[in-house]
């Protein structure tokens, strides 16, 4: 049976995330470390939002496709900086997506609507782009924090932790409290959200 659009969108998607020259290792194996994160991000939009839309399984899946060929040392690092090469990013995802979906067969219509998501266009509004801001957050949490927060003091832990929380929604906050924390990271995010 031959591949659906969606699916063969996705494999595309993970091949190109599979490039990464930077590898994350899980218990001894490494992996390419954007295709890991796009997988996680597809694992945990489900367990999130089990009904997500295809186009909302597909911005989660592309939201950092291709990250590593835009390195944060080519701006400025300062905030200005950090927000210039995060919103290049975006443009970047949004386009390497659209592409695929285009070479698949997707309409402009459908192309559109995810790359709105993967840009977050309307946060807070748009619950397609919420959903995908909370995922990014759970899977932060979930898969990143504690490696994040013991290279950090613990007041750009709260500080990252208080920025990270009025990002998401009642919901994404309810699925955060319930994510397994070691003692002192539960203290912080406890202090954080007090």
């Amino acid at each position: 049976m031959k591949p659906s659009r969606f699916e063969t969108a996705i494999a595309l998607i993970d091949k190109k995330n599979a490039e990464d020259v930077n590898t994350y290792k899980v218990v001894d194996i490494e992996y390419p470390k954007e295709l890991l994160y796009s997988q996680r991000m597809t694992r945990k939009l489900l367990q999130f939002e089990p009904n997500a839309s295809k186009a909302l399984q597909i911005a989660a899946r592309a939201q950092h496709i291709c990250r590593w060929k835009i390195q944060r040392n080519e701006y400025p690092m300062d905030k200005v900086g950090y927000f210039k090469w995060r919103e290049t990013l975006k443009k970047m995802h949004a386009a390497i997506a659209g592409e695929i979906l285009e070479q698949v067969g997707f309409d402009d219509q459908f192309v559109d609507r995810v790359q709105k998501i993967i840009l977050k266009k309307l946060i807070k509004k748009n619950e397609e782009s919420q959903a995908l801001e909370d995922t990014i957050c759970l899977v932060f949490l979930d898969y990143y924090f504690e490696e994040f927060a013991a290279k950090h003091t613990d007041e750009k832990v709260i500080d990252i932790l208080k920025k990270t929380w009025v990002k998401m929604s009642d919901k994404g906050h309810s699925a955060a409290l319930t994510l397994t924390f070691s003692d002192k990271s539960l203290a912080l995010v406890k202090q954080a959200i007090s």
